[in-house]
């Protein structure tokens, strides 16, 4: 069912009880929190879109970026305190192997984070970053934990 058309984007449609999806996201898959995670384009179960990617300033670390279009819901101040501590947890590996690179998590409705390949497993990065989005907060602060008694602080989170 179309819903609405918004400007240049194009032609927003519902998709599987989610919030509108443009016409060319419906065909991306879903991403299941305890599924495998490779490269790619995902829709989240929350509706946002979710992107794995090699970053461009370093092949030794991934990019993940997470979008809700602006959906006041994943715009919460706790939701964004708990993402900026998703992201130092993975900043403290970066620190720990002198990485030189700006810091990991960039917020906002477009969320972005840097993480090194290798230091937490992908799907567990995905699956804390998910469940943030649903409104939980413990496998944030469990990768936190891990990180901190491992490496101590890592470099705020701006």
């Amino acid at each position: 069912m179309t819903t609405e058309h918004r400007g240049l984007a194009g032609t927003y449609t519902e998709y599987n009880g989610l919030p509108v999806l443009h016409a060319t996201e419906v065909e991306l898959p879903l991403v299941h929190p305890y599924a495998p995670v490779a490269a790619g384009c995902y829709v989240t179960p929350g509706g946002g879109r979710l992107t794995v990617r090699k970053a461009e300033t370093s092949a030794a670390h991934l990019r993940v970026t997470l979008d809700h279009l602006g959906c006041p819901a994943q715009c919460t101040p706790e939701k964004d305190a708990a993402f900026k501590r998703l992201a130092l947890a993975a900043e403290g590996y970066c620190v720990h192997a002198k990485c030189r690179h700006r810091p990991a998590y960039a917020g906002g409705v477009l969320r972005s984070f840097e993480m090194r390949t290798g230091t937490i497993p992908l799907a567990a990065f995905v699956r804390a970053a998910l469940a943030v989005e649903l409104g939980d907060f413990t496998l944030v602060d469990r990768l936190l934990e891990q990180a901190e008694a491992r490496f101590g602080l890592g470099r705020p989170a701006r």
